[in-house]
């Protein structure tokens, strides 16, 4: 089954961090890969009192389930170090499922498709980029990136 990956770090070596994130999702069996965005520098979202962050997408394919899936990338995060911090606060890593296969799910622990997912340019450009044409809840993501505010949002550079 399709899955996509929205993965971001604030902390550390942010370039980095999304590389292992990627290592593990492979190592780990959640997916195969099958296409990976290059790096994202963006600006904070939501809590803007903290520094930029590096923002990539991938897809893949896997045979986990919603709940299997939710579990495995949480122990990524929690093996990489991630520490409980307050609503869009820093992090050393965050995981987050975009959309997995058909599925359509609203509960506490998972929403899919990502319910943010069309507000956040952080998400659209890398999504975009390996998948322009894939569309969810009705919408291509090039659409859905044209119609996003995707401001600061720029290919990472070690500046």
């Amino acid at each position: 089954m399709r899955v996509g990956f929205g993965l971001g770090s604030n902390l550390g070596d942010k370039p980095q961090n999304i590389r292992e994130a990627l290592r593990l999702i492979e190592a780990r069996g959640l997916a195969r890969l099958a296409a990976v965005s290059r790096i994202y520098r963006t600006p904070p979202w939501g809590d803007l009192d903290q520094g930029d962050f590096a923002n990539a997408c991938a897809i893949g394919d896997t045979t986990l389930t919603p709940y299997e899936l939710l579990a495995a990338v949480k122990k990524i995060e929690a093996d990489m170090g991630r520490a409980p911090t307050r609503r869009w606060g820093p992090r050393l890593i965050d995981v987050d499922i975009l959309f997995l296969g058909d599925h359509a799910i609203d509960d506490p622990e998972l929403t899919l498709p990502h319910k943010e997912l069309f507000r956040r340019g952080f998400v659209l450009a890398p999504l975009a980029e390996i998948a322009p044409d894939l569309v969810l809840d009705g919408i291509a993501m090039r659409d859905a990136l044209a119609a996003a505010d995707a401001t600061g949002v720029r290919p990472w550079s070690d500046e």
